[in-house]
């Protein structure tokens, strides 16, 4: 079983995916939300944490857990909509992610992700949040 923390950033309506390289062994070249594996004696929240760290540049704060469907039975998914966080987003990790891109709801379904399952609950998120107030830091 592997354990993922994924973090879904929204701004302006907008929601942040990285494009995964293409050379990745799994879920090569497509578009994903941002994380990783959950390291041993890590909890999800300190995962997603650390993830965006890594792979951002920001620090994240109030990540909320939210609902992401995922078909593969070998993934634990832990989602989590983050709308505040400091720092500049910069793609700090071009290996795992070639571009990072802004995508607002009505880009999402022509995407490929690395699984179909999840566009309904990437969409939610993605329309919740814009709902409140959010904007993230910079």
């Amino acid at each position: 079983m592997h354990r993922v923390a994924a973090a879904a950033l929204v701004r302006d309506g907008a929601i942040l995916l990285g494009h995964r390289h293409p050379g990745r062994r799994y879920y090569p070249d497509c578009w994903d939300l941002v994380g990783g594996h959950v390291e041993p004696g890590e909890t999800p929240v300190d995962a997603v944490r650390r993830e965006c760290l890594e792979e951002l540049g920001v620090l994240v704060e109030d990540p909320r857990p939210v609902r992401l469907t995922f078909a593969d039975p070998t993934v634990e998914m832990h989602a989590f909509v983050v709308t505040t966080w400091s720092g500049e987003l910069v793609n700090a990790a071009p290996d795992e992610h070639d571009e990072i891109r802004w995508f607002v709801a009505e880009e999402l379904p022509g995407l490929a992700l690395p699984d179909a399952a999840a566009l309904p609950d990437v969409v939610t998120i993605l329309r919740s949040a814009s709902g409140r107030h959010a904007a993230g830091g910079g």
